[in-house]
């Protein structure tokens, strides 16, 4: 996929410009470089990710106005980020067996009323590169156990891995 395409499936989560956003499982940042192009000038994104050699790749493509803050860490572990406008978890959900502590987690980094985009393959059968992925259907129940509302499909894809991808809208309580 181009910038454009990633751009596209992201974009319909994304309700206003500008904010403080988060990119839990960035990488590189082609996610978070879809989010800054999205957001625009003014805003300010936390690029979290355990491999500090991908975080420097994405150090070196920086996005004019927007400030992309890089944090080597651990979305599965406790992190400092919080009153956040909204996250995007794309391609990094699907390497956690047991989403519920790390969703309670993300939930609470968020505003009330923030927003969670979700970037996932559209099955529930894992493979060794891809263990634990989860269907629009199940993520619409996962996200209620977890306290999201208001979920909804943003987009579906085909995707030569796993047969499809799909993008999904949530928001913490309160908005």
């Amino acid at each position: 996929m181009n910038h454009a395409d990633l751009v596209a499936l992201i974009e319909g989560g994304i309700t206003q410009r500008g904010g403080r956003w988060a990119d839990l499982g960035s990488g590189e940042g082609a996610f978070t470089l879809a989010l800054a192009d999205l957001l625009g000038p003014g805003s300010h994104i936390a690029a979290v990710d355990r491999d500090a050699g991908a975080l420097r790749y994405l150090e070196r493509n920086r996005y004019p106005g927007v400030e992309i803050e890089t944090q080597v860490g651990d979305f599965t572990r406790p992190l400092t980020l919080s009153n956040l406008d909204g996250v995007v978890m794309a391609n990094s959900l699907h390497f956690v067996k047991d989403k519920a502590p790390v969703l309670e987690s993300v939930r609470k980094m968020l505003r009330p009323g923030g927003t969670l985009v979700v970037v996932e393959y559209g099955t529930d059968r894992g493979n060794p590169w891809v263990p634990h992925p989860f269907s629009y259907e199940t993520w619409e129940k996962t996200a209620a156990q977890a306290g999201f509302v208001k979920t909804r499909l943003l987009q579906t894809i085909p995707s030569r891995h796993l047969g499809s991808m799909y993008s999904a809208f949530s928001q913490s309580p309160g908005g």
